[in-house]
């Protein structure tokens, strides 16, 4: 995947413009584009609640291919991408005694690795469509990860309410925050400084823009930097920009947070 530049960053994805530029670049890709709208505008009518939309859509996605569902157009990216989020956690303090809470698992793409590197029983993962999860527990058979112990949740929404407090060294959140509105992102902010073991850090991907902020459908939505800087300085927590993550060629980026009083 190309690194980001100026012209992308600056990009806005909803304007006319873009999209009549996006056709005569790739007219192959109209038809899926098109598709792609109808079912935003028909689960669009039936799921006013964000959550509920989006469970509807993967659900949708999983039900074609599960790899697919999670952003993985192919087995090898799929195994690439995990392979590099384990890496970028392991390089940045994830380590084998430390409890995780995977948000938007997924099929464990990233969850696999996690798994077979902290402790059995260390590792969390939660999401919001059954049938993602249930693509989730057949990675785990698959890859004879069941002496690991994972925990594997449905949740409703990103409050965290059924997770004990200070308990997790690392929260982590690959492709959440790129699907969310900024009230959910806000809702998760406001409850994952409680969930945090002293020391303890969330890191999360989001599409990053420089230019306006905007959204695709209900589907993609693009930030800038600061603002999600500043409303998790509103909850009390600290962010930094990981500016390392940018060289990885995976197409997001990548704010850390901590609790008050840790170290960024």
């Amino acid at each position: 995947m190309p690194r980001k530049t100026a012209k992308s960053l600056s990009a806005n994805r909803s304007a006319l413009s873009h999209r009549v530029g996006y056709a005569l670049r790739d007219p192959a890709r109209v038809v899926p584009r098109l598709r792609r709208s109808a079912r935003d505008r028909w689960l669009s009518l039936k799921h006013p609640d964000h959550v509920a939309y989006y469970r509807a859509v993967m659900t949708s996605d999983t039900a074609r291919n599960p790899e697919a569902a999670v952003g993985s157009r192919s087995h090898d990216r799929w195994l690439a991408l995990g392979q590099m989020q384990f890496d970028c956690l392991t390089e940045h303090g994830l380590r084998s005694e430390h409890r995780m809470l995977d948000i938007g698992c997924g099929n464990l793409r990233a969850g696999r690795y996690f798994i077979e590197y902290v402790a059995p029983g260390h590792y969390y993962g939660i999401d919001i469509p059954p049938e993602i999860l249930v693509s989730a527990k057949e990675t785990v058979t698959r890859y004879a990860l069941q002496e690991r112990l994972p925990h594997l949740t449905i949740t409703q929404n990103l409050t965290l309410g059924i997770l004990p407090d200070g308990y997790f060294d690392v929260v982590h959140a690959r492709s959440v925050f790129s699907h969310s509105p900024i009230g959910i992102i806000d809702e998760c902010l406001a409850h994952v400084g409680r969930v945090l073991a002293p020391g303890g850090y969330f890191d999360f991907t989001f599409d990053r823009t420089e230019g306006v902020e905007h959204q695709v459908l209900r589907e993609d939505f693009y930030y800038r930097t600061d603002t999600l800087i500043r409303l998790a300085e509103k909850r009390g927590l600290t962010a930094r920009f990981m500016e390392d993550w940018e060289t990885r060629p995976h197409g997001q980026s990548k704010i850390r947070v901590t609790a008050p009083g840790q170290r960024a």
